[in-house]
């Protein structure tokens, strides 16, 4: 084919999203850190999947158009640094071929060539040996051989394996890689989509995305935050009326996850992730009538505990949001979003007076929109967004461009740091002065976690197994031990120094009051001369969150 045109686009976006989506796992695996966390794999996928469902459920004249609403949908589905730097890479290649009908050689070359730029663009100190590098060798290839190809579809063979070059070369690229032995992440994510692009132009149909299995990370404590919807829902719609398959999808899309609803003539395949199915149902009845229905709960646990689940998660303050943001009139100068899992740590963060919370963090970052949302919500002039999390504040960042706020991102990188920062704001201050103010304050926080590990590995000499209790202070992991507060002691030990004055532990929803004060009597024979306070974070993950200064 010389062109290949709108149909085989939305085909290859579908497959694209599908192939990311059943490698997501592996692709999680190949981060380095053990601990459980928003990995690379469904960052990416969360961020892709949400932006192809968004568009293929409307009809575009072009593939110019067609790309443009999908950047502009990854952008508002961007979780993750991942998954922004994705959004960023879509972002340029769509703004380079935005007027074209079809898609010709030199046309995704083009875009190739925009969405490495923007995506370096997008990122303050670029890393080689990252996605960034298998963009910017794509698209060198496609610069330097374009001329070469007729059929579009040879050329994107070409560019891909130019992809797999450059991914294999990532584990030199970067010390951490090659003392794994693994290529990263972010770079099998890209190669992943482009396969699946290139799957749908070569057979003429995309790549059927599996159903989600339990992973291993969601086997093992983390569960509770891996499965924020219980049911699995599918089902085909065989239409009979005239409604519109974009009003189905804007009706159910606050209702869940993972959700593609794919429109193919009178038929309509559904699949989302809720905690509502009933709802979705009712929904899929107006446009017509209800075959191949299935409904799963992707929980393995007992059903009182599911019951229990469906009428108290947290998820469900999701569900009742409107598809688009509603903005709140300014009734005062300065408000506050903030990014926070656990009830506890969420009714701190209220008794600081922060107007809304996040729901979301290391398992789950919140996308774009996320926040775009709840920050059209604080009703004020200047809001402050406390992402709390190293990987949630550059798609925070995003937000600015998207509303009509003034909207300042505190770069905190932890649950605690958030908390100090907000002890420094000052009403009367200018929006500078308490921006420098409160990440002064935020500055003298040293946090630790203990957590357990989300997979087997090998780390700076320490042999790490699933499911071990590991002691984690920055960036570093400072003990593997047997027991979540042996861990603490280990990270309380690392922390303090001689300036210290104030230490303070958050638990865990897994870990009990009683276990928890046994800690603290333990920590008062250690450091008796310090402040010890503890409060009941109820956060997930993390059996322990502690803080010194």
């Amino acid at each position: 084919m010389n062109n290949f045109d709108i149909n085989q686009l939305r085909l290859m976006i579908e497959s694209a999203a599908a192939n990311l989506k059943n490698n997501r796992q592996l692709i999680d695996d190949l981060n380095i850190f053990p601990v459980p966390d928003g990995d690379t794999g469904t960052n990416m996928s969360l961020t892709f999947s949400g932006a192809a469902s968004q568009t293929l459920a409307e009809d575009y004249t072009s593939c110019g158009k067609l790309a443009s609403k999908l950047a502009s949908a990854a952008l508002r589905n961007a979780r993750g640094n991942s998954g922004v730097i994705l959004s960023q890479i879509i972002r340029g290649f769509a703004k380079a071929v935005e007027t074209k009908e079809t898609f010709s050689v030199t046309d995704l070359k083009n875009g190739l060539v925009g969405a490495k730029e923007t995506a370096y663009r997008a990122v303050m100190k670029p890393t080689e040996g990252t996605i960034l590098t298998v963009i910017r060798e794509m698209s060198e290839f496609a610069e330097e051989h374009y001329k070469e190809f007729k059929e579009a579809d040879d050329f994107l063979r070409e560019v891909l394996e130019a992809g797999r070059k450059s991914l294999e070369k990532t584990t030199n690229l970067l010390p951490a890689l090659k003392k794994a032995g693994v290529v990263d992440a972010g770079g099998k994510g890209l190669v992943t989509l482009f396969e699946g692009a290139l799957f749908a132009l070569e057979n003429n149909a995309a790549i059927t995305a599996e159903d989600p299995s339990v992973s291993a990370l969601a086997q093992t404590r983390s569960e509770k935050v891996d499965i924020k919807y219980l049911y699995c829902t599918e089902f085909i719609i065989n239409k009979t009326n005239d409604r519109k398959v974009a009003q189905f999808r804007s009706a159910i899309c606050e209702k869940g996850d993972c959700m593609l609803v794919i429109e193919d003539d009178d038929i309509v395949k559904v699949h989302i992730h809720t905690n509502n199915p009933g709802f979705v149902l009712e929904q899929a009845i107006r446009l017509g009538e209800l075959t191949n229905l299935k409904i799963e709960n992707m929980k393995y646990q007992h059903s009182e505990i599911v019951a229990g689940k469906e009428d108290n998660s947290s998820a469900s303050d999701n569900t009742e949001a409107e598809p688009k943001p509603v903005k709140a009139a300014p009734e005062k100068r300065y408000g506050f979003a903030a990014v926070s899992a656990g009830e506890g740590l969420s009714e701190l963060f209220r008794s600081l007076n922060v107007d809304e919370i996040i729901e979301g963090g290391q398992t789950m970052n919140p996308s774009t929109q996320d926040l775009l949302t709840a920050v059209e919500k604080v009703p004020a002039e200047v809001v402050y967004i406390l992402p709390n999390n190293k990987n949630i504040i550059l798609a925070a960042e995003q937000v600015i461009p998207l509303t009509d706020k003034k909207v300042i991102v505190l770069p905190t990188v932890n649950i605690p740091q958030g908390i100090s920062a907000l002890t420094a704001f000052d009403e009367s201050a200018e929006p500078e002065d308490n921006t420098d103010a409160m990440m002064e304050t935020a500055s003298y926080v040293s946090c630790g976690q203990v957590t357990f590990a989300a997979r087997d590995t090998v780390l700076d000499g320490m042999d790490i197994h699933l499911g071990d209790c590991l002691a984690v202070c920055g960036k570093e992991i400072s003990a593997v031990t047997a027991t979540p507060e042996e861990a603490a002691l280990k990270v309380v030990d690392t922390l303090v120094n001689d300036e210290s004055g104030f230490i303070t532990v958050y638990y865990g929803e897994e870990t009990s009051e009683e276990n928890a004060n046994h800690l603290v009597a333990k920590l008062e024979a250690a450091y008796g001369h310090m402040d010890i306070n503890l409060i009941n974070g109820g956060q997930p993950v993390y059996y322990y969150i502690i803080s010194v200064e």
